[in-house]
């Protein structure tokens, strides 16, 4: 309610600055007319800014929501100015001829000053739309890339409280106590990749993309300590992935780690999850045996799922893709370039 009257009040403010500016140009441009010419004149004064003001700020709206003034400002000038010239000399000829019809009243010879005239006032009409348009847009994009730098801080914070999450320091530090006794060599090689964890973990914390090699290294350090704490019941398969892809330090883990939350993991269901490379997007799948209950550490379900779609927001047009069917959970990341 309160948007409509201040578009009525703007729309009436701009209806009230027509009729003075033409009774402003009658009075300067026919002081010796007759009563009937001068209301004839103003009266077409006032449909000629009203056309014009108002049809190229229409054109201009549709023009700046056709072709980004922030992609391609060049192109939306020279677009956006030769439309409304187009559009001012037909409106002005299509006014001039209905006046000229319905009040008899000839211009003659001053139709071509007055197109002239009419075609000067629209371009700095013009340079001002396009101008605000402009401003409007970069205002926006500066607003946008603003948002974008701070979800990204607050992305990469959340990233960092849940990359490596203390239930999982807490279960490896479980499985360690018990190596101790039972397998002091097992036990040292165990502590030896949990410190490749935590290396790799305080190395790419201020990093937005690592490569798949390295990702891929700090997984087999990972899955070494999961294969610890589950045996057999938790299968990971990784297939043949190009080098020449990036990654979201830690997503890759961040997916397994979701996967063995939510899924059962047992020797009468073992998880079994697959990582591998498929039409531009890295790919990670693993069956479909829901948990009845998730004990979340932090109370947000899917709280790495959010956290890699941000980072990808960030970093890239693609989107992260999720599948869930019967059988499997699928989660494909696009595959960043160097």
């Amino acid at each position: 309610m309160v948007v409509t009257k201040k578009i009525l009040l703007r729309e009436l403010r701009d209806l009230f600055f027509f009729f003075v500016i033409s009774l402003l140009q009658g009075f300067l441009m026919c002081r010796q007319c007759t009563p009937q010419r001068f209301f004839i004149l103003t009266a077409f004064t006032f449909f000629m800014w009203l056309l014009l003001w108002k049809g190229n700020a229409f054109l201009s709206g549709i023009l700046s929501r056709k072709i980004s003034w922030t992609e391609f400002p060049l192109k939306s000038f020279l677009i956006g100015i030769s439309v409304t010239i187009i559009y001012t000399v037909l409106m002005v000829f299509s006014l001039m001829k209905a006046f000229e019809y319905m009040t008899n009243m000839s211009f003659g010879k001053a139709s071509m000053n007055i197109i002239y005239g009419a075609i000067i006032v629209t371009i700095l009409i013009s340079l001002f739309l396009h101008g605000r348009e402009f401003l409007m847009f970069w205002r926006k994009a500066s607003l946008e890339k603003e948002m974008f730098e701070k979800e990204s801080i607050a992305a990469r914070y959340e990233a960092l409280k849940n990359q490596v999450s203390p239930h999982f320091l807490f279960n490896s530090l479980s499985a360690l106590t018990n190596l101790v006794y039972e397998d002091p060599d097992k036990a040292v090689r165990f502590i030896k990749q949990l410190s490749e964890v935590y290396r790799y973990v305080l190395e790419t914390r201020e990093k937005e993309v690592v490569s798949i090699h390295d990702e891929l290294k700090f997984l087999d350090s990972y899955l070494y300590l999961q294969g610890i704490r589950f045996g057999e019941k938790l299968k990971v398969t990784i297939g043949t992935i190009p080098e020449s892809i990036q990654i979201p330090p830690l997503a890759l883990q961040m997916l397994i780690e979701n996967a063995i939350k939510h899924n059962v993991v047992s020797e009468e269901d073992p998880l079994t999850i697959s990582v591998y490379s498929e039409n531009g997007f890295l790919v990670v799948e693993n069956n479909l045996q829901k948990k009845t209950s998730v004990d979340d550490d932090d109370g947000s379900p899917g709280l790495g799922l959010t956290n890699i779609r941000k980072r990808y927001e960030f970093l890239s047009n693609e989107k992260v893709q999720i599948a869930e069917d019967q059988k499997k959970f699928t989660v494909k990341l696009p595959a960043l370039k160097s």
